[in-house]
């Protein structure tokens, strides 16, 4: 199995309102970015779409090493809150509907086959990966601002 490294983060100008994600992947000494948005959209919104994209873009199983700075994303999947919700009807534990559950469940079938270590990563602390993701997320939701003027 390859070992490959992800650096996810998303942004959200406004919240709610334009929003990028990003995603490094790094594997064997080669990255691969890859990054985009929506017009109107949440941050936590962004941060689940930058992991799906990234582990979308494995086209076979992997030992992957997660890092992000969203605790939603990483406490979602490390600590089985989202594949609790998912039991419980996407309820969370005290009965009220879970949030972007049509993410979540996307997310949840595309981490199945890995082997995964969850990372949490202090946002803008200058982890280079981090910075870089912020950098490019940023952008992608800023595509949505210039279009509106």
């Amino acid at each position: 199995m390859d070992l490959v490294e992800i650096y996810t983060d998303g942004s959200c100008l406004y919240n709610p309102g334009p929003g990028g994600w990003a995603a490094i992947l790094v594997c064997r000494g080669r990255e691969k970015t890859i990054s985009g948005g929506e017009p109107e959209t949440t941050n936590n919104r962004m941060e689940l779409q930058g992991a799906i994209a990234a582990f979308s873009a494995l086209k076979k199983p992997c030992r992957v090493v997660f890092c992000s700075d969203s605790r939603y994303v990483i406490e979602g999947l490390s600590r089985n809150w989202a594949k609790g919700w998912r039991l419980r009807g996407w309820k969370k534990s005290d009965g009220k509907p879970a949030l972007n559950t049509e993410l979540w469940d996307k997310l949840l079938e595309l981490t199945e086959a890995h082997e995964i270590e969850y990372v949490w990563i202090k946002g803008h602390a200058g982890h280079p990966y981090n910075e870089r993701c912020d950098e490019a997320a940023r952008k992608e939701a800023s595509k949505y601002l210039k279009e509106e003027t």
